[in-house]
């Protein structure tokens, strides 16, 4: 970073500084000193009584240069900085939390499963139509009914196979193969045949 000042603001800043401190960094004149004072170009005007009595000494007395000090690392006004720095770093706070904020408030997808069930009868001669329709006509929170069909498993006996979608927070596939075996008159057993998340 070169040494550049924004005149007259960093003659007030320096000129506060300096009512303090008789030098920019220590107490006698160093390299930093030689560096600003080249920075400002001329003695400044008695306005900045304290950076022209400063002026006037850094000039009048040879100060030592440091050989390893690189003069484009001083920063002069490094509070200049911090007040840049905190003043980003509050908008940056400010805009986090309105992103987050506009997200919390953003509807967040809702979790479903595609589910494949398997509802076999007592025999060959339940009623495979009303076993159907009695197990569509259970409603719950989150659930929809799918295509379903009759599957051949053996000597005249057909089973159920049904798809529905469930609301993953709102419907337990525990409490809708429940439900179904509720229908005791036609129902003997419900598996799950298959699963898979939307």
């Amino acid at each position: 970073m070169s040494v550049t000042l924004e005149l007259p603001l960093a003659l007030h800043i320096l000129d506060g500084f300096l009512a303090e401190n008789k030098y920019v960094e220590s107490a006698s004149a160093t390299a930093a000193d030689s560096a600003v004072a080249k920075a400002l170009g001329s003695a400044p005007s008695a306005e900045f009584a304290n950076v022209a009595k400063w002026y006037a000494e850094v000039n009048k007395s040879s100060a030592p240069a440091a050989a390893d000090e690189d003069e484009d690392d001083i920063d002069l006004f490094g509070s200049d900085d911090e007040d840049v720095d905190e003043e980003a770093e509050k908008i940056k706070a400010q805009r986090i939390a309105e992103y987050n904020a506009k997200k919390a408030a953003k509807p967040k997808p809702i979790a479903k499963t595609t589910v494949t069930l398997e509802v076999k009868p007592w025999d060959d001669e339940t009623d495979m139509e009303a076993l159907t329709q009695g197990v569509r006509d259970i409603q719950m929170d989150g659930l929809l009914w799918g295509g379903s069909q009759l599957v051949a498993i053996g000597f005249g006996i057909k089973k159920l196979q049904i798809n529905c979608v469930v609301e993953d927070d709102k419907v337990l596939l525990d409490d809708l193969t429940d439900k179904i075996l509720e229908l005791e008159d036609f129902v003997q057993s419900v598996d799950v045949a298959a699963m898979q998340k939307i």
